[in-house]
């Protein structure tokens, strides 16, 4: 089976698709090729989500990403909406679904945690349905 392309989008890029994709490169590293993109950016990652996935992985999310836009992507085949609860970001793909996570910017460190918990459970449940072909799309 070839590895599909998995796009974490939201609008701006800086929080919760940042951590997705981090979290993507370790637990589903076998399964899909992760990335993470906006329609718009800020000037760089959150720094809150940067501190939670360093401690959490020992990854500097400051050194090993950047913010994107999706038109930077290459041809996608799953995309997962994090949540914007406005206009999220559309692209063409062979599978869509939302996770609809709160952004925890603003909120204090904890909901960093929880919600790199609930993506952690979320990529490990991507990753066995893309496993066992429940998505019923063809890659």
């Amino acid at each position: 089976m070839n590895k599909p392309t998995v796009a974490f989008i939201c609008v701006h890029n800086s929080c919760r698709s940042q951590m997705a994709e981090a979290i993507a490169k370790i637990h589903a590293k076998d399964i899909f090729i992760p990335y993470s993109g906006g329609t718009e950016i800020k000037s760089g990652i959150n720094q809150d989500a940067v501190k939670v996935i360093k401690d959490i992985y020992s990854i500097d999310m400051n050194k090993t990403q950047r913010n994107k836009l999706v038109s930077e992507f290459p041809d996608i085949d799953i995309v997962i909406t994090m949540g914007c609860n406005v206009n999220c970001p559309w692209l063409p793909c062979k599978y869509r679904e939302d996770w609809g996570l709160d952004d925890p910017t603003g909120k204090p460190i904890e909901e960093f945690y929880k919600t790199v918990d609930n993506i952690k459970e979320k990529i490990i449940d991507l990753s066995s349905r893309i496993k066992d072909n429940r998505l019923n799309i063809d890659i």
